[in-house]
């Protein structure tokens, strides 16, 4: 049987159900992250990305096995990539966050990446505020590496939104 390598906004919207149905506070980060925040689907997604609160590891992870996702890559305390036959992958980040709204997580060199709290915010999509990562934040998690055609895409999109706001 082939795997499923996109990510569909029905995906999307059942991940977000199912993080709904939880106590963890979560923002959608990455490519899904740009598109709600430009409101709709731009783009095909391999995954959806999610950064979390990290004192929720262990309760996201036994949410999602219990849900039929399997743990494919353990990056473990930087980030989880899971698998779901039907529902693609899911890439998750915990964030350690601090009472005055800033965050940090873990690089893989055992230091930290540090965030202001307005790097997180929501957007409308599809009828319902999803919890996601501000442009400033997606812009600075695009920065450091060599982008990709998709992360040029989406660098598109936040520079567009950007200077919808001005």
């Amino acid at each position: 049987m082939k795997k499923k390598e996109i990510a569909t906004q029905d995906d999307l919207l059942k991940v977000l159900d199912l993080l709904d149905n939880t106590r963890i506070r979560y923002w959608l980060d990455g490519g899904w992250g740009v598109d709600v925040l430009a409101g709709k689907q731009t783009r095909e997604h391999r995954d959806i990305d999610i950064d979390f609160d990290s004192q929720y590891t262990d309760e996201l992870l036994r949410v999602l096995k219990v849900n039929g996702y399997e743990v494919v890559v353990d990056w473990s305390p930087v980030r989880v990539e899971l698998y779901h036959s039907q529902l693609s992958y899911v890439d998750i980040h915990p964030f350690v966050l601090n009472n005055d709204g800033t965050a940090k997580q873990a690089d893989l060199e055992g230091g930290w990446y540090e965030f202001e709290a307005d790097i997180f915010g929501s957007a409308a999509f599809n009828g319902r505020s999803v919890p996601c990562i501000s442009a400033k934040g997606q812009k600075l998690f695009h920065t450091g590496y060599e982008l990709r055609e998709v992360d040029k895409h989406d660098m598109d999109i936040i520079e567009k939104l950007s200077h919808c706001k001005e």
